[in-house]
């Protein structure tokens, strides 16, 4: 099993992973406008999207955003987002695996601080979350800004 940077190639089974309950329900993007998309997200200097890929098949997804910041002295911060697992691959540590890299690159980059945000109601992802060291800090607000 490797982590690596997701391609072009990869986009149908990163599809695949989001369509879960609890991430885009079943529902997902056609392949061209994943494809634009993905071709845009290549021009953000500081965002990666990465794959746990094993021997024949994509398992894994999450996406980095390393942010430069002038608060801080300057350093900068990190937030994770889109972590999903296969299904049939969760409780095998292909989570561990990813939050691992991700907590790597951050420190790698100097960052002071690894953010992440979870739905109130995924409280397993919140025990996961804990259990690697990440700790509930302040409130968490959103505004739905499409219907």
């Amino acid at each position: 099993m490797q982590i690596r940077g997701a391609q072009k190639q990869d986009l149908s089974s990163i599809l695949q992973l989001y369509a879960q309950p609890g991430m885009d329900n079943g529902v997902f993007l056609d392949i061209a406008t994943a494809e634009a998309i993905f071709a845009r997200m290549a021009h953000y200097p500081s965002y990666r999207l990465f794959v746990v890929e094993t021997e024949d098949a994509i398992v894994g997804s999450y996406a980095l955003l390393i942010m430069d910041n002038l608060a801080h002295l300057g350093t900068p911060s990190a937030i994770v987002e889109d972590v999903v697992v296969h299904p049939q691959w969760q409780g095998q540590g292909i989570g561990k695996h990813m939050m691992a890299h991700a907590m790597d690159l951050a420190r790698k980059a100097r960052c002071y601080k690894l953010m992440l945000s979870s739905n109130a109601k995924r409280e397993a992802a919140h025990a996961f979350y804990e259990s690697l060291g990440f700790a509930r800090h302040g409130y968490s607000f959103r505004m739905d800004l499409v219907n």
